[in-house]
């Protein structure tokens, strides 16, 4: 008796339940199959696009990941589970890590706002959050830039992308300015011919635009000079200390008199 009711409950949910789960295996492997399909089309679609390198697995796990959860929960619904209590789990520990993380997906947020809209790419000389370096690597919740003094220095993506950056390497030259204060006895056509040689004798000045040298301000103690020149970006200081050293001497030769304080720090 007990075999025939176990039969008639089987006969029972195998025609009111069964259909349910055939139609959720085939959902299942027809969503598998078309998944598997989506991402040999992404990563190929991606790659024709030329989508950075570094975001382009996380685009890829990301979009996968939330596909198969879904295709998961399509199937569990066609079936008849209830996902009630599930969901509520779900939905719980997703707040809970996402104010444990928050400071986290800020960084990656940014990170990933820096490599799509690239204001400052590999090998570029910025300056952000106090530090002046090149950047040598762009990660998702970092970036690494290698200073002057060969210092590695480590910026979150969040802080770095929130804040001003300049980029010193973009627009391929940066204007070197400096001044220098004379007394009131020099000739200033004189020190002008004497700093624009010294402009023509020194190696790695772009001459266009052409260089500024003029009287920027006439103050009580002495005339103050400007000097502006074109360089290229890398060759900054270099440029700077040889140019300041050879004026100081070349107006040292041609007997110009000097005060004590003879060159003030550049603009």
């Amino acid at each position: 008796m007990k075999l025939e009711e176990f039969y008639a409950e089987f006969h029972h949910w195998l025609i009111t339940r069964g259909p349910n789960y055939i139609s959720g295996i085939l959902i299942f492997l027809i969503g598998l199959w078309f998944i598997r399909f989506l991402k040999v089309r992404m990563r190929n679609r991606m790659s024709n696009r030329q989508v950075d390198s570094t975001l382009q697995p996380f685009f890829l796990s990301l979009t996968i990941t939330t596909l198969y959860v879904l295709l998961t929960l399509c199937v569990f619904n066609i079936i008849g589970w209830e996902l009630g209590f599930l969901s509520a789990i779900i939905a719980s520990f997703g707040v809970a890590a996402g104010l444990a993380l928050s400071g986290t997906f800020q960084n990656f947020a940014g990170g990933v706002l820096i490599l799509l809209l690239k204001p400052f790419e590999l090998k570029d000389n910025i300056i952000a959050q106090g530090q002046d370096g090149i950047v040598t690597s762009i990660q998702l919740f970092y970036t690494v830039l290698i200073t002057g003094d060969n210092r590695t220095i480590i910026i979150p993506n969040g802080k770095l992308f929130n804040e001003v950056i300049v980029n010193v390497t973009r627009e391929g030259k940066r204007r070197l300015d400096f001044e220098l204060k004379l007394g009131y006895i020099v000739d200033v056509e004189q020190v002008k011919g004497i700093i624009d040689n010294a402009i023509k004798n020194t190696k790695g000045i772009i001459r266009k635009p052409e260089p500024i040298i003029g009287v920027y301000a006439l103050e009580i103690d002495g005339i103050r000079f400007t000097v502006r020149v074109w360089v290229n970006p890398a060759d900054y200081f270099d440029i700077k200390l040889f140019l300041q050293e050879k004026i100081v001497k070349d107006l040292r030769e041609a007997d110009v008199k000097l005060p004590n304080h003879h060159l003030l720090p550049g603009t």
